[in-house]
């Protein structure tokens, strides 16, 4: 596999050509970013971590049956996937109360939800990624509803398996970003990456933050935190 042009670079990842047809190289950048990349940081070793976590997961979520972009990882900071076309909306699933929704609704952070929530974000950075309704998705024309019927049990699906194994190893999965896309062959897959950078993951007997909230409310240890996970996680004896 020969690495070819750079074909976009994001907040926290490049993205480039490879000789191989429908195949990709995502790079893990070591920088932070928070508030649409108002806020900006970094750490050295930051992208390796999160690609070991992410490769981590990607293999524990395949053994489960979620169908993924992930396809090998090539080094420390570097991972082949599937080429896909993202789907303009980011699926966040909430299992307790915290950030924006706290925010939004003047609530406690941690309250527990009835059951898990699904919430869909319009992919713009430029307009901060904003809440969209189901009903407006499709009327704009960004999803049909037996899409987001898919992408809503998909979603939900991740949710049960990273759940039971951040329970494993005393983590809890408070909430999570993701993104899907197409494939070549049109099947829908789960993209981009998954690592406390999109994650809020409290330890459970302690409640400490283990994510990127330590960044975004400048806690310290956010190398610390990251690290934790990724120990936990390979001694969990998940593979």
């Amino acid at each position: 596999m020969k690495q070819l042009d750079m074909l976009y670079e994001g907040k926290a990842k490049k993205i480039f050509r490879t000789d191989q047809a429908g195949q990709l190289l995502m790079e893990y950048k070591d920088s932070l970013t928070a508030f649409n990349a108002l806020k900006k940081g970094e750490f050295a070793g930051k992208g390796r971590l999160n690609c070991q976590i992410s490769t981590l997961l990607f293999k524990i979520l395949q053994k489960n049956g979620v169908h993924h972009h992930w396809i090998e990882t090539l080094n420390e900071s570097s991972m082949l996937v599937h080429e896909t076309r993202i789907i303009p909306l980011e699926v966040v699933v909430r299992n307790r109360v915290a950030g924006s929704l706290a925010k939004k609704l003047n609530m406690t952070e941690g309250h527990v939800l009835p059951g898990p929530l699904v919430e869909f974000y319009y992919k713009s950075d430029q307009l901060g990624d904003p809440f969209v309704s189901d009903d407006q998705i499709v009327a704009l024309g960004w999803a049909d509803e037996e899409l987001l019927k898919q992408l809503k049990r998909r979603a939900l699906q991740v949710n049960r398996v990273l759940s039971e194994v951040f329970e494993k190893i005393n983590l809890t999965l408070v909430d999570f970003k993701t993104e899907f896309g197409h494939d070549l062959n049109h099947q829908i897959l789960l993209a981009d990456e998954i690592s406390p950078d999109c994650m809020r993951l409290w330890d459970t007997r302690t409640g400490e933050k283990l994510d990127k909230d330590r960044f975004r409310r400048d806690l310290g240890g956010v190398e610390e935190a990251y690290q934790e996970v990724y120990l936990r996680l390979s001694g969990g004896g998940f593979l």
